[in-house]
């Protein structure tokens, strides 16, 4: 089945979310600048507006297929940017950015082998690919706060070790999810091509 094109359709909702993708470059450009207080400031102000947009398109139901597409865009952005920059800053490990990238050039990876098949599949996120975002948006906010208290550090790391953990199993999770559908194209494509014959 091939993929149709969404209906572009301008809300409040996409304003929100295309508003947080451009937070995004100010963000990278405090982080490299150690202006941390500043780039909390705007991981914040990103974070409100990811639930703002999102409880505003089921309130007054204005969800549509190009924010379906651009909320997780902006998301990823916003992380990726966040853990390279942090990372190249050794404020966080460089094996945690390499997992937290690594898992999202897998699902990118599958995307493109849809894509190119021509396989239909509904972009839907796990329960722990939930918990998987959160974990990160914690390292990533722990890390900005740069916390002092007695056993910030030992949270610090054990945090870096849960995020790692969540991300992997979210990322073996959603490529068992890939290989399934896959499967189950070939399997519908052999039984269409038996029928012809």
């Amino acid at each position: 089945m091939a993929f149709t094109r969404p209906h572009l359709k301008i809300t409040i909702p996409n304003l929100l979310t295309v508003i947080r993708i451009l937070l995004t470059p100010l963000f990278v450009i405090f982080l490299l600048r150690e202006w941390f207080s500043f780039a909390l400031l705007v991981f914040v102000l990103a974070g409100i507006s990811d639930g703002l947009d999102g409880l505003i398109a089921r309130y007054f139901n204005q969800r549509s297929s190009l924010g379906a597409l651009l909320d997780p865009l902006a998301d990823k952005l916003l992380l990726t940017a966040a853990f390279i920059s942090l990372a190249v800053l050794k404020a966080i490990p460089g094996w945690l950015t390499v997992i937290v990238i690594s898992r999202d050039v897998v699902i990118l990876l599958g995307i493109a082998v849809f894509a190119l098949t021509n396989i239909s599949f509904e972009i839907k996120p796990s329960l722990i690919s939930k918990w998987t975002t959160v974990a990160q948006l914690s390292t990533i906010g722990l890390t900005l706060l740069n916390p002092r208290f007695s056993g910030a550090f030992l949270m610090q790391h054990s945090l870096y070790w849960i995020t790692a953990g969540l991300t992997i199993l979210s990322g073996t999770h959603y490529m068992y999810r890939g290989l399934n559908i896959l499967q189950n194209a070939s399997g519908n494509d052999h039984k269409s091509t038996d029928r012809c014959e």
